[in-house]
């Protein structure tokens, strides 16, 4: 059973910065790549940010490309998401998504990914 456990949201003012983390257990971490999405009030989930299995590959939404980074650590089974000079439009429940394929491929669609954590709050204040 494949577990994801997200953390570091909170509340920011706008230009700050969080990192967020969500740690895997259940499978070998190295072979597949990670997401992240996030979902806002009233709207619907959004892909964010995602890598390849060995991390090596990246994709990012327009939104927050030069803005947040997807990174990972292998040997602690972690992957994270720093964000940096926040805006209010990224207040939203961030969520890390795992896929059941192990690929060298970059998914951004949430209909690829399996796994998912419980969630974390993000707010940033104007």
């Amino acid at each position: 059973q494949v577990q994801l456990v997200e953390s570091g949201g909170g509340l920011v003012q706008a230009g700050d910065s969080l990192r967020l983390s969500c740690a895997a257990s259940g499978r070998t971490f190295s072979n597949y790549g990670m997401g992240w999405f996030r979902q806002a009030p009233g709207k619907e989930r959004e892909f964010v940010a995602a890598d390849n299995r060995s991390g090596g590959s990246t994709y990012y939404a327009d939104s927050v490309k030069g803005r947040f980074t997807i990174s990972r650590n292998n040997a602690k089974n972690t992957v994270y998401l720093q964000m940096n000079s926040l805006k209010p439009e990224d207040t939203a429940v961030y969520y890390c998504a795992g896929p059941s394929m192990s690929t060298f491929a970059v998914f951004t669609t949430d209909t690829r990914y399996r796994y998912w954590g419980q969630g974390t709050q993000v707010t940033v204040s104007s």
